[in-house]
C-alpha cells in the first residue's frame, strides 16, 4: 500500500513537484524529520495530551506510521460503538490515508477534532478569512488539511456525517494553576507521540483548559467545494487525484517552479551531502525546466539576495546574477545609509563582477560608532514560547526568558565574558529573576548596549508588560531599568526611548556594511565566519589562544582557540560547538529549527531548553545540555563583540 497520506498532500500543495522526491532516500531533504525534536521545539505533544482530556477515555489507535491496514480494521471496530471516543483514528479510501488528532462519535454524528499547537483569538472576525474572503496566509495548511481529512473519512463511511473542528491554545484564557507545562513530560528515551505522561486525569483538577474549540466546518466545506482553491487551475478534488497519481506512479509533474517554493525548498543538498552521493531535488528541476547545467548551480543565483521577492524571474528563466540588471531591483536611495534596494544591487554587482572584497560605507560607519560609549555592552538572550503556561494566570504563549550572555568590551581592548544567567529548572517561570540578573549586569556604567536583531527589544518589552500585570515588590525599579535600555513596541500602549536603548548591531550591518562571503545572509552566524575570513585583525587576533589576548571566558578554557582553518578556509565558530542531540550539531539544529512557524532563530537554544523542561533525565545529561547552551549563548556574544572588532580595526581606520 503506497497511499498519499494528509502529509503527502500537504507537501504537494507546497509544490506538486516534490511528491517525486519524498520517501526516497537518495534524494536529500532539509526538513527536519525527527519527530521527537520536532515536538519538542514547538510543544505539540503537550496540547495534543491536553485535548485528549476534552475527550477522556478515548481509544488510542497504537499502531506504526506504515502499519496502514491494521489502523485501519481497529479503527473500524471502534466505530461500531454508538459512542466513542477515539485518538488517531485511521480512515481509507481509494488509496487515501489519514489518521485524525480527536474523534468523537455519537450515533450516527462525528467530529473531527484536529489539534494545533497554534494560537488564536476567538473574538478575531477576520481570523481564517481576510477582509476580501480570502483564507488568511498564515491558516490556509492547517484548513487545507482539515479538509483533506474530512473528505477521506466522509468518503470512507458515507453512513455517517461528520464535522470538522480546530482544538488550539485560546489567547483569551489564562491557567488556573502553577505549573500546568509540567503536568505533561516524556519518559527518557519515550516517545512524545505515544508515551506521554499525564499527572492528571480530568480537566476539572486544574480548573479548565487554556484550549478551546471551533466549528470550522462551513468553511471546510467550501474548502471542498471549490470556493477557495489554493491553485488557481486546479481544484481541491483534482488536486487531490493529481497528486495520488503522481506519488503512487512515481511520476514528476513537471509543475511550473515559483520563486519563493523553490527558494525554500527542502530537497537540496549541503556540500557534505553531495559528497556523500545524495541527489538533489532541486537541480533535478531546474535541469529539467531551466535546462541549467552542472556549472550553473555553482554560480550565484537570484535566491541567494537578501530580502528579494523574484519578480518574475522564474517565468522569464532570469535566475542567475548575471542576468540580472538594476530594473529587476527598482533602486531607492536613502541618506546615511544603504537601503533595502541598494544593498540587494551591491550584492548582485559584485556577484556578477566575481568580486569578494567587502562594502562598506566607511564615513556613515565612523559617524555611527562615534555614538557609542565605552565599556560597551553585548548581549544575548535565549528564549521560548510555550502552548501551556508556566504559572498561574498567564496566557499560552507568553514569552519565556531563560537565558542571556553579556561580553563587555573596555576602551583598552580587553574583553570580559562578564556575566552569564541560565535557568534549567523545570516548572519555574525565570522571567523576573532573568530581568534582576540582566539589571545588575548593566547598571554598573553607561556605556552602550548592542543586541543583535529586534529579538532582545521585544522580549525586554514582554518582561515590561508582565511586571506591569504581576505582583512583585521590585517591579516599578524593574521596569524604570528595562525601559531606559529598550524602545516600545508599536503594538504597546506606553511609548519610549530608553536613554541606553539597545544599539541593533544586526541594523548597523545592513545600513552600512555588505560581505560576499554571506550570500546575503544577515545571520550572525553567516555575518562572523565571513568576518574572520575577510579581517586581518581577527585572524591574527583570534589564531592564538584566548588566555593570551585578554579575551575572558566563563564556558572555554585558557587555551581555546577560535579562530582555526581547513581546506575550505575560516571553520564557523559555531560548528566548533558540541551537539545538543545526537546526530545534530548546533548549526544544524538551529538552521532547521529556525525555519518552524513561529521560530525565527535560536531554535537549538529552545529545543535544547524544552527538552530540560519537559523530559525525565539524569543529572548528567541535564548538565551537558546546560553546558552546552551556556557555551552557545557566549559565542553568541563574542561573535558580536569580533564583527564590532572587525569594523573597528578593518574599516573604521
Amino acid at each position: 500500500m503506497k497511499p498519499l497520506t494528509k502529509s503527502r498532500f500537504k507537501l504537494g500543495l507546497e509544490c506538486p513537484n516534490k511528491l517525486y522526491f519524498t520517501s526516497k532516500k537518495e534524494y536529500a531533504n532539509q526538513s527536519l524529520d525527527d519527530s521527537f525534536l520536532v515536538a519538542l521545539a514547538k510543544g505539540g505533544f503537550q496540547v495534543e495530551a491536553l485535548a485528549r482530556l476534552h475527550y477522556p477515555g478515548g481509544v488510542f489507535i497504537d499502531t506504526e506510521n506504515h502499519e496502514y491496514d491494521r489502523a485501519i480494521n481497529l479503527t473500524r471496530v471502534q466505530l461500531g460503538k454508538d459512542a466513542i471516543s477515539i485518538y488517531e483514528a485511521a480512515f481509507e479510501h481509494e488509496g487515501l490515508f489519514i489518521r485524525t488528532d480527536v474523534l468523537s462519535k455519537k450515533g450516527n454524528h462525528i467530529k473531527l477534532i484536529e489539534v494545533k499547537a497554534k494560537s488564536f483569538d476567538p473574538n478575531d472576525e477576520y481570523l481564517f478569512l481576510g477582509k476580501r474572503g480570502g483564507i488568511n496566509k498564515g491558516w490556509k495548511s492547517y484548513l487545507f488539511d482539515l479538509a483533506f481529512q474530512k473528505y477521506v473519512a466522509q468518503k470512507a463511511y458515507p453512513q455517517f456525517t461528520f464535522e470538522a473542528y480546530l482544538l488550539m491554545a485560546d489567547k483569551t484564557k489564562t491557567s488556573k494553576v502553577n505549573g500546568l507545562n509540567q503536568l505533561f513530560r516524556v519518559p527518557k528515551e519515550g516517545n512524545p507521540r505515544t508515551d506521554v505522561v499525564r499527572s492528571i486525569s480530568s480537566i476539572d483538577e486544574i480548573g479548565g483548559s487554556v484550549l478551546s474549540e471551533i466549528n470550522v466546518d462551513t468553511l471546510i466545506n467550501g474548502i471542498i467545494a471549490n470556493e477557495h482553491p489554493y491553485f488557481d487551475n486546479l481544484s481541491f478534488l483534482e488536486s487531490i487525484t493529481l497528486f495520488k497519481g503522481a506519488y503512487q506512479n512515481n511520476e514528476y509533474l513537471n509543475w511550473p517552479t515559483n520563486f519563493s517554493s523553490c527558494k525554500g525548498c527542502e530537497f537540496k543538498t549541503t556540500p557534505e551531502q553531495a559528497k556523500e552521493g545524495l541527489k538533489s531535488g532541486f537541480k533535478y528541476c531546474f535541469k529539467k525546466q531551466h535546462q541549467w547545467q552542472d556549472q550553473d548551480f555553482e554560480k550565484s543565483n537570484a535566491f541567494e539576495i537578501w530580502n528579494f521577492r523574484g519578480k518574475n524571474l522564474v517565468e522569464e528563466n532570469r535566475l542567475l546574477m548575471d542576468d540580472l540588471t538594476e530594473e529587476d531591483i527598482n533602486i531607492k536611495v536613502e541618506a546615511g545609509r544603504l537601503s533595502s534596494s541598494e544593498r540587494q544591487w551591491v550584492q548582485i554587482e559584485k556577484a556578477q563582477q566575481k568580486d569578494d572584497s567587502i562594502f562598506v560605507l566607511k564615513e556613515e560607519l565612523k559617524e555611527e560608532m562615534a555614538k557609542w560609549n565605552f565599556p560597551l555592552h553585548f548581549i544575548d538572550f535565549e528564549t521560548s514560547t510555550v502552548a501551556l503556561p508556566f504559572t498561574k494566570d498567564r496566557n499560552p504563549y507568553e514569552q519565556v526568558a531563560f537565558q542571556f550572555s553579556h561580553h563587555q568590551l573596555h576602551e583598552d581592548g580587553s574583553i570580559e565574558h562578564r556575566n552569564e544567567y541560565i535557568n534549567n529548572t523545570p516548572g519555574e517561570f525565570p522571567n523576573f529573576e532573568f530581568a534582576r540578573a540582566l539589571k545588575k549586569a548593566l547598571s554598573e556604567d553607561e556605556g552602550t548596549i548592542f543586541r543583535f536583531a529586534a529579538h532582545e527589544n521585544t522580549i525586554v518589552n514582554a518582561i515590561i508588560s508582565q511586571l506591569q500585570a504581576g505582583t512583585e515588590e521590585d517591579a516599578t525599579e524593574l521596569i524604570a531599568f528595562l525601559k531606559s535600555i529598550s524602545t516600545s513596541t508599536k503594538n504597546n500602549v506606553d511609548q519610549w526611548i530608553g536613554r541606553r536603548s539597545m544599539v541593533d548591531l544586526n541594523k548597523v550591518v545592513k545600513d552600512h556594511y555588505y560581505n560576499p562571503l554571506t550570500k546575503g545572509s544577515n545571520s550572525i552566524k553567516a555575518v562572523l565566519p565571513a568576518s574572520l575570513d575577510t579581517s586581518t585583525f581577527l585572524q591574527e587576533k583570534y589564531s592564538q589562544p584566548i588566555g593570551t589576548i585578554r579575551v575572558g571566558s566563563t564556558n572555554f578554557e585558557a587555551d581555546h582557540v577560535w579562530l582555526q582553518k581547513n581546506n575550505e578556509g575560516v571553520v564557523n565558530p559555531y560548528k566548533m560547538l558540541p551537539p545538543l542531540f545526537e546526530g545534530w550539531s548546533m548549526l544544524e539544529l538551529d538552521d532547521t529549527i529556525s525555519e518552524l512557524e513561529g521560530i525565527a532563530d535560536g531554535g537549538a537554544a529552545l529545543t535544547a531548553y524544552a527538552k530540560l523542561q519537559y523530559t525525565d533525565m539524569d543529572q548528567k545529561e541535564r548538565d551537558e545540555i546546560t553546558n552546552a547552551l551556556l557555551k552557545y549563548c557566549e559565542l553568541d556574544t563574542l561573535a558580536m563583540v569580533m564583527i564590532y572588532e572587525h569594523f573597528k580595526y578593518d574599516l573604521y581606520v
